[in-house]
């Protein structure tokens, strides 16, 4: 499958709509249509129900206790500043970037490539935005023009490696940048924040900044204390929360992958130091499972640990689940979740402030005069085992999933294309959307064969009876094979059709988007066989 395939088929269906798009759209952001909203929406319910409501479904770790508690909070967008400057997201949460004096764009330091390549007695570092084949090509046809030279010259370039990073290069008089012309434009790399300022107030200045959260999670951790007091819940025990984040991405592209607004799916567990390396085991290979269980089971998923450069200066172990999306080269992966055993930095930080790695062990950040750089909170967020008479501070386990990039997976796994025969039996090329039932946006559409004879009244009556249960699709416009083909494009899992034998009788032909199978029931039975075929 191409991306330009899916997209077309996004917004043809309406599953996804450029932002703003009659006024010319707004970069990074998206929005869902009347598919793509249902569709989202059974991604967060399978999410919500799985991890949180029946959570108990799947055993803990050997030794911990049999059962644990899932809660869940709904944190508000804009928190206290001092909540991201303790986090560490105030000094620490950017990107570099790089500024073209010539074209004036402005491109993330470590999105650039390039090749070097010697002509004419000129050795240049060629750079582009495209990574793989793509950047190849590119860096070929834009050297050939900088030299001046024909595509049937190409052999006068020599080219000196294969693409390479542009956070490699060191010479920067000696780079063409991506849309430049001529060498040296690019300026050295400066830090971006990717937080969204705002203020809050009536009066605009440095004490009314505030920011859009980048991320749920520490919604979390300065709501610990207030979940404990208010519930009775007992360690180990998880939060859950699912919302919308902000980031300011410099360049964000690959269609949802990487937008400036995104909903998250977070859990923080919070457990016993001693058993937090059983639980973050537990975490990790349950959440690769969950995408298994819903249809990513192929070897375009991945469970992928990080090594120990990759890991924060607090982590105690990470690991990515991966998707092999369409956009990227050949044999590379992107990620959909990671899974974070993070100790106890978080409410450490908030209840000392920020804290940074001295040493090998964690203490609180000083300015040039000895003092906290970022005061916490000053509360009391340890954890009292009135058992074992015993107070800690709790380690957390975080599974953080991207409610937008799992979305986009599971359209770019249930994209398939085959051959059907149409009316007349020639063949034609069908596309269907292959989702897992609980994600399928409408579970069943409702046609009468032709509209006469009573048989719409009858197709009524049964979408009235299956819409209460689950999302349904009533259709009589066109031939009755073009309805099968608009449904099987939009995933729906079963069609119903009323036909003259119905009105003889009571019997309708259910078919299967994937087998194609067809078979008949009784019509009253509809609302059974759809729950017990779809295993709801």
């Amino acid at each position: 499958m191409e991306m330009d395939q899916l997209v077309a088929l996004c917004k043809r269906r309406g599953f996804l709509f450029q932002s703003s798009e009659i006024y010319g759209g707004l970069q990074g952001f998206w929005d869902y249509g009347p598919l793509g909203v249902e569709l989202k929406r059974n991604v967060r319910e399978a999410w919500w129900r799985d991890m949180v409501v029946a959570h108990n479904e799947q055993l803990p770790p050997p030794g911990a206790p049999s059962t644990y508690e899932m809660t869940g909070i709904d944190s508000t967008i804009i928190m206290h500043p001092q909540v991201w400057k303790c986090s560490g997201h105030y000094d620490l949460f950017h990107d570099y970037m790089v500024d073209c004096r010539e074209s004036k764009g402005r491109y993330r330091y470590d999105q650039i490539n390039g090749r070097w390549v010697e002509a004419e007695g000129r050795r240049v570092f060629v750079a582009t935005t495209l990574g793989g084949e793509e950047a190849i090509a590119d860096t070929e046809q834009k050297a050939l023009k900088f030299f001046n030279l024909r595509k049937k010259h190409a052999d006068r370039l020599a080219w000196l490696g294969s693409v390479v990073p542009l956070t490699t290069v060191a010479e920067f008089s000696a780079v063409l940048g991506p849309d430049a012309k001529a060498l040296g434009t690019l300026t050295e790399p400066r830090e971006f924040n990717l937080m969204f300022e705002t203020h809050t107030g009536a009066i605009r200045n440095e004490s009314s900044k505030t920011f859009l959260r980048p991320e749920t999670a520490q919604g979390i951790f300065v709501n610990f204390k207030n979940v404990l007091d208010s519930t009775r819940v007992k360690i180990p025990f998880g939060i859950a929360q699912i919302g919308k984040s902000f980031r300011n991405e410099i360049t964000p592209r690959n269609f949802t992958f990487r937008s400036r607004e995104f909903e998250q799916m977070e859990i923080e567990f919070f457990c016993r130091p001693a058993t937090s390396p059983e639980w973050y085991t537990y975490w990790r290979d349950r959440r690769y499972r969950w995408y298994q269980d819903l249809g990513l089971a192929g070897e375009r998923l991945r469970l992928r640990d990080h090594d120990k450069a990759e890991l924060s200066h607090y982590s105690c172990g990470t690991a990515d689940i991966e998707y092999a999306f369409p956009f990227l080269p050949p044999g590379e992966f992107g990620e959909l979740e990671g899974i974070a055993h993070r100790g106890d930095f978080d409410l450490r930080s908030h209840m000392e402030g920020k804290l940074v790695r001295e040493g090998g062990e964690l203490v609180v950040e000083k300015d040039e005069h000895g003092q906290p750089r970022y005061r916490g909170s000053g509360k009391d967020l340890s954890y009292f085992d009135e058992v074992a008479k015993e107070r800690f501070v709790p380690h957390v386990i975080e599974p953080s999933a991207g409610a937008d990039r799992a979305t986009l997976a599971f359209l770019c796994e249930a994209y398939c294309e085959d051959e059907q025969p149409d009316e007349n039996g020639a063949p034609q090329k069908r596309v269907v959307m292959k989702f897992h039932p609980r994600l399928a946006p409408i579970k069943a559409a409702v046609f009468p064969l032709v509209k006469k004879d009573g048989m719409p009244e009858v197709a009524q009556e049964i979408y009235g009876q299956l819409k209460p249960h689950f999302h349904t699709f009533y259709d009589e416009k066109g031939a009755v094979g073009r309805r099968y083909r608009r449904q099987d494009e939009v995933g729906t899992p079963l069609c119903i059709t009323v036909d003259g034998q119905t009105l003889q009788d009571g019997t309708v032909t259910i078919r299967d988007r994937d087998t194609l199978e067809q078979w008949r029931v009784q019509k009253d039975q509809c609302a059974a066989e759809v729950r017990q075929r779809l295993g709801m």
